[in-house]
């Protein structure tokens, strides 16, 4: 089968999927919080077999020895779809920090307030949305949930970054909590706004955590962002092209 057809038939199978899930979640709407996110996680889950099975991209993750056994913030390189998919099946238990408008997006962004609670953030507001984060996210913590946040807000090109939101480093130094870095190489694979997927093995590589306390958000966010981008080009082919 060729890739073309690979790729219209896992794209195809995508969307269906994410609706007929999201719709289930919504119908849903009265049942315990844990059946929703069961529901999301396994939409999460189906995706990354259907990806293996159908157009040959494989998934090992190295460094879970890193985790800590206590709720923590995670953040992870954003560049592909496939790292979203992928967290919510590694971490059921990680509450979100996203776009404030994404959660207004009809049945996929009413599905998403419903299986995850996530912390929706405007983040022209500035400091007003750092506190949002800081204070939402120390009651998630409280109550045994994990924080994941895409520190530069966006899917960014091969081998490009941005300076990195400050919440996730301050939410940790406020929470007292670590702070875990991941990189990956999705994007060789399964590139941001591309219809092609391309079969190959993507690494997700957990990273040691980082005590925030012993340092301001911004030392800690050029601790994060150094391990990160560093891993990001010892591991991903898109990175040394560039």
């Amino acid at each position: 089968m060729s890739l073309f057809l690979r790729s219209l038939l896992f794209n195809a199978y995508g969307l269906f999927s994410a609706i007929l899930h999201a719709l289930l979640i919504l119908l849903l709407f009265w049942a315990p919080e844990r059946v929703r996110v069961n529901v999301c996680r396994h939409y999460c889950s189906n995706m990354m077999t259907v990806a293996d099975q159908l157009c040959g991209i494989k998934i090992i993750v190295e460094g879970r020895e890193n985790l800590p056994d206590t709720p923590s913030v995670l953040m992870i390189k954003h560049t592909s779809t496939m790292e979203t998919l992928w967290q919510v099946s590694e971490f059921p238990q990680a509450v979100w920090v996203l776009k404030q408008e994404m959660l207004s997006v009809p049945i996929i962004g009413w599905a998403i307030v419903l299986a995850n609670n996530p912390i929706g953030v405007n983040r022209k507001k500035g400091r007003s949305a750092v506190k949002q984060v800081i204070s939402k996210g120390s009651e998630r913590l409280a109550h045994g949930a994990w924080i994941t946040i895409f520190p530069e807000g966006t899917r960014m090109p091969p081998g490009e970054t941005r300076r990195y939101g400050v919440s996730g480093a301050a939410l940790a130094r406020d929470a007292s909590v670590p702070l875990v870095p991941i990189a990956h190489n999705a994007a060789d694979f399964w590139p941001r706004r591309s219809f092609s997927k391309h079969p190959g093995t993507v690494r997700f590589c957990i990273g040691p955590p980082v005590d925030a306390t012993q340092q301001e958000p911004k030392q800690t966010n050029l601790i994060v962002q150094y391990w990160i981008e560093a891993k990001m080009r010892e591991i991903s082919s898109a990175y040394q092209d560039q």
